[in-house]
């Protein structure tokens, strides 16, 4: 991924320790002002660097995992809950429940921005990301119905994020920190964002490993050219 580079290959290793190590990661518009790179050349290095940070699937959740969706956008007038003909982007979300006596325990997370929510667009992101064996507790819409007959499903109701405190405040910080550094993201953007996010997420208490997991990612995938990104 550092194939054919616009700047020097010291700057990328600073600009992908950034993204990897700070707590927020830093903006295209923030690494052009550090770094005196333009703005598009650091936006399109920090595309690469996000498609590196994608999960490996080898780590799927387990135990008992919270699921829930939630929307990235503005407020539209008369649209209201999962609307389908919302503009808005449709993300699901799962976090592990570490310790099913105490909710602010949570292990890993993952999202995927979705075309529906409906049971056929849910399903692939199960697949990916959940274990068969995992207890999953989501609220009581509908579309997931179709899948307690391959997962362990338990619906409660939500009473407005009450029923499931620590992936109320999960999303909440996703939406602040898209919304407080990147400011607007495409709907084909949208997943590189949620990868970076949980990139430095699953590994928030491994900081003395991230950057080192980052390069290994980097060196191994194929170059990365710019119309692969549109």
């Amino acid at each position: 991924m550092f194939d054919k580079l616009k700047f020097p290959l010291l700057l990328a290793f600073h600009i992908s320790f950034k993204i990897s190590t700070k707590k927020k990661g830093m903006s295209s518009l923030e690494l052009s002002e550090e770094y005196e790179l333009r703005q598009k050349t650091c936006w399109e290095f920090k595309w690469k660097i996000q498609q590196s940070m994608k999960s490996s699937g080898n780590y799927p959740l387990n135990g008992t995992v919270h699921v829930d969706e939630f929307y990235v956008g503005g407020e539209e007038e008369e649209v209201y809950g999962r609307n389908p003909n919302s503009k808005k982007k449709l993300v699901i979300v799962a976090l592990e429940q570490l310790d099913d006596t105490n909710e602010s325990d949570v292990g890993r997370a993952y999202a995927e921005v979705i075309d529906s929510a409906s049971a056929s667009s849910f399903r692939p992101f199960f697949e990916r990301y959940i274990c068969k064996q995992a207890h999953v507790v989501t609220d009581e819409w509908n579309g997931y119905k179709p899948l307690a007959r391959e997962y362990d499903i338990e619906q409660r109701k939500s009473e407005n994020g009450k029923s499931f405190p620590q992936m109320h405040i999960h999303i909440m910080n996703i939406k602040g920190w898209l919304q407080g550094i990147h400011h607007h993201c495409s709907k084909q953007r949208l997943q590189g964002y949620l990868d970076e996010y949980h990139f430095r997420y699953n590994r928030r208490n491994n900081k003395d490993t991230i950057f080192d997991v980052l390069m290994r990612r980097m060196v191994r995938y194929e170059p990365v050219r710019l119309k692969s990104a549109d």
